[in-house]
C-alpha cells in the first residue's frame, strides 16, 4: 500500500501526513475504491498535525487528526451527493470547498496551489463521470452494433420502394424558425452590483448558476461566463 501512495509527494505533500493518512486508508477503502489525489495542509506556522483531503473515483474524506495525532477524525462525502467544488487562491495557499445537495458546505484551507489545483480538476472529472455514465460492456456493445447494422439495411430497402415519391410529395420547409438568444451575465444582484457582494454572497450565487447548469436550465458556455465574471470580484 505505501508503495502505491508515493506517487502523492510530488506536490509538496508532507511525508509524515501522508504516511499516517495511507496507514488507515487500508480500513478505510470501499471493495473497489481507488484514491486518485491526497492533498496535505501546509500553514505559514509550523503544523505537526496538518489537515489532508482525500479524493477517490467514489468519495472526498476530509482527515482531521485529533489527541496529538494519535487518533483522526474522517468525514466522507459521495460524489452523487456533491453539487459543486470550488478553489480560491489566496497569496499563502488555496482554499478548496464543496457543496452538497443537502446545503451543507466543506471546505479545507491553505492547500498548496499546485494540489489545490489537482483535487479541483479530479473532482470536476468525477462529477463529469457521474453525469455520463459509460456502463455498457464489450458484450452488449458488440449486440446493440449488430442491431444498428440489421436496422440499417432494412431502412435502406424501405428508402429505395419508395424513393419514386420523391417526384410526386412537394417540398416542405418549416414554417417558422426558433431562435435562442444566449443570456447575457448579469451585473447586478436585484439592486445591488456585484462588486457589492460580499465573498460569501459570491460564492453562493456562484452555486446557484452551477445548480442551474446540473438542472438543465443554461448550457455550460453560460455558466462558463457567470463564472468568470463572479470570480473577477473575488
Amino acid at each position: 500500500m505505501k508503495e502505491q501512495f508515493k506517487k502523492f509527494l510530488n506536490e509538496e505533500q508532507d511525508p509524515k501526513a501522508i504516511e499516517k493518512i495511507t496507514s488507515k486508508l487500508n480500513d478505510l477503502l470501499m471493495k473497489g475504491e481507488e484514491v486518485g489525489y491526497i492533498a496535505v495542509q501546509k500553514k505559514p506556522a509550523i503544523t505537526v498535525f496538518p489537515d489532508s483531503i482525500v479524493l477517490t473515483n467514489k468519495r472526498i474524506i476530509i482527515c482531521k487528526p485529533k489527541n496529538l495525532g494519535l487518533s483522526m477524525d474522517f468525514t466522507d462525502y459521495t460524489w452523487d451527493e456533491i453539487v459543486g467544488t470550488f478553489v480560491k487562491e489566496n497569496i499563502l495557499g488555496s482554499e478548496f470547498s464543496f457543496s452538497t445537495k443537502t446545503d451543507i458546505q466543506a471546505s479545507i484551507d491553505y492547500i498548496p496551489k499546485i494540489q489545490a489545483r489537482k483535487i479541483f480538476t479530479y473532482a470536476k472529472e468525477q462529477l463529469d463521470i457521474l453525469k455520463n455514465p459509460t456502463v455498457a460492456t464489450p458484450v452488449v456493445e458488440a449486440a446493440q452494433t449488430e442491431e444498428v447494422e440489421t436496422e440499417y439495411e432494412i431502412e435502406e430497402v424501405e428508402t429505395e420502394e419508395v424513393t419514386s415519391f420523391a417526384e410526386i410529395m412537394p417540398a416542405t420547409t418549416p414554417s417558422y424558425t426558433e431562435t435562442f438568444e444566449p443570456i447575457q451575465p448579469q451585473a447586478s444582484t436585484g439592486d445591488r452590483k456585484l462588486s457589492e457582494l460580499s465573498k460569501e454572497e459570491l460564492f453562493d450565487k456562484l452555486q446557484n448558476y452551477k445548480k442551474l447548469l446540473d438542472n438543465g436550465l443554461i448550457m455550460q458556455g453560460e455558466y462558463d461566463t457567470f463564472k468568470k465574471e463572479i470570480l473577477s470580484y473575488m
